[in-house]
C-alpha cells in the first residue's frame, strides 16, 4: 500500500500528551494525561497476538465483505469486529482498526481518566471536557475546516472515518469524507465503511445518512463531497478558520 502523509495529526492542540506507537501495520497516535508509551505497546501488542492468531484460524475471516459469524473461542477483539459488521452489512475488516483503537483505549484507562486512539482516521475517545475534532477530507475545499463537537463527556464513544478519495483503505463510494459517532469505536468504523460505499456524488449525502438511523449505536453522521457536505444526528458542526 502507498504511504499516506497524515496530515490531519499536526492539527490537534490539547492539555494532553501526545505520543505514538507502532507495531507492524498498527500506527497509532495517543493523547492521555501523561505518557504512557509502554504501556500503549504492550496493549498493541496483545491484541495484534490475539487478532493474528485468529486470522490464522479462520482467514475467510479477514477476506469476508459480508457480516460472519467468528469460529468458537474467537477473542473479543474479533467478536468486536464481528457484531459491528453484522449490524452494518459490510466485512469484519471494515471495524478493525476502530476495534484495535478502542480495545488499546480502555486498556489506557487504568492508567490516564481521559483517552484518546487514533488509528487511521478511527478514533477511540474517552475525555473528560468537551472537544472539537477536525475533518479532514483530502482535496475537498472542506477539508480542515469543519470541527465536530464531541460533548459526550465521561463514556467511551468512538468517532471514524472512511473516504474514496483518500488512504488505501477499500471503499465502493466517492465521498472525501463519511465520518460517523458511535457508541462503540468498532461500531463507527463499519458505519463509516457503510456510509462511504452508499455515497458516489452530492445527491447520495442525504439518502445516505438517513441509512444510519436504523443501527442501533449510532449517533450521527457527516459527509463531505467536494463543496457539498450534510450531517445527521449528534453532529454539531463548528467552522474552523484558517491558520
Amino acid at each position: 500500500m502507498p504511504y499516506v502523509d497524515r496530515i490531519y495529526r499536526r492539527w490537534p492542540e490539547s492539555e494532553l500528551h501526545t505520543f505514538q506507537v507502532r507495531v507492524g501495520e498498527s500506527d497509532l497516535w495517543i493523547s492521555a494525561e501523561r505518557p504512557l508509551a509502554d504501556e500503549a505497546e504492550r496493549a498493541l501488542r496483545s491484541v495484534r497476538a490475539e487478532l493474528e492468531a485468529y486470522l490464522e484460524r479462520d482467514p475467510d475471516f479477514a477476506a469476508s465483505l459480508k457480516p460472519r459469524t467468528p469460529l468458537v473461542g474467537a477473542p473479543p477483539v474479533v467478536q468486536d469486529m464481528a457484531d459491528a459488521a453484522r449490524l452494518c452489512d459490510v466485512g469484519p475488516m471494515a471495524a478493525v482498526a476502530g476495534a484495535v483503537a478502542e480495545r488499546v483505549g480502555k486498556a489506557l484507562l487504568s492508567e490516564t481518566e481521559q483517552v484518546m486512539v487514533e488509528n487511521g482516521g478511527d478514533i477511540y475517545i474517552y475525555t473528560l471536557q468537551p472537544r472539537v475534532a477536525a475533518v479532514f477530507a483530502g482535496k475537498s475545499p472542506l477539508s480542515g475546516r469543519v470541527g465536530i463537537h464531541l460533548r459526550r463527556i465521561a463514556q467511551s464513544v468512538g468517532l471514524c472515518t472512511s473516504s474514496g478519495t483518500v488512504g488505501p483503505s477499500l471503499s465502493f463510494g466517492s465521498a472525501d469524507a463519511a465520518v460517523v459517532l458511535a457508541d462503540s469505536t468498532p461500531l463507527a468504523d463499519a458505519a463509516a465503511t457503510a456510509l462511504a460505499n452508499r455515497v458516489h456524488e452530492p445527491s447520495d449525502i442525504q439518502p445516505a445518512l438517513e441509512t444510519l438511523e436504523t443501527i442501533p449505536g449510532v449517533l450521527g453522521g457527516l459527509v463531505i463531497v467536494g463543496e457539498h457536505m450534510g450531517a445527521w444526528g449528534e453532529v454539531e458542526l463548528e467552522r474552523i478558520e484558517a491558520g
